[in-house]
């Protein structure tokens, strides 16, 4: 156990240290960096999670990872496209520690699927793009929403 701990904190300083220097990197792209495009920090009751008798994704990352960044304007669109159809949550675990061994992770982001009886189905590790997120819940049996996209 003591192993594990000291993996995911090594992995969360590489992270920290990546994200210190991500404007060095990222510059040329056109992806925006900025705090704006992280999930919204929202109180989470934590002990209903997953939800039950709803869909749940899980994704578990930090509003500092530059892939939980660029994933975050993803999340948002998708919450707002299945709601009432599935729950989507974000947990930034670098301010949510506790909840890092309790979902087993890893490394970030991971993003968690899971049923309706609150099962895990589906896991995936690193930035997950918004076609494999609705593959994925559709593969589970939720509706498939209109999706928009910008400009």
């Amino acid at each position: 156990m003591k192993h594990i701990r000291l993996a995911i904190f090594g992995i969360i300083a590489v992270a920290a240290v990546i994200s210190t220097v991500k404007t060095q990197f990222y510059s040329d792209t056109k992806v925006n960096l900025s705090s704006e495009t992280t999930a919204p920090d929202v109180r989470i009751d934590f002990e209903k999670l997953p939800v039950k008798g709803m869909v749940t994704l899980i994704d578990l990352g930090a509003t500092e990872c530059i892939p939980c960044k660029m994933m975050a304007p993803i999340l948002t669109k998708l919450k707002k496209a299945y709601a009432g159809k599935a729950d989507i949550v974000f947990i930034d675990v670098w301010k949510n520690r506790q909840q890092a061994p309790r979902f087993k992770i890893r490394a970030i982001p991971t993003q968690i699927f899971f049923n309706k009886q609150g099962e895990e189905v589906y896991r995936h590790v690193g930035f997950l793009d918004e076609k494999s997120i609705v593959k994925q819940l559709t593969k589970m049996g939720v509706d498939k929403p209109e999706l928009k996209n910008k400009g």
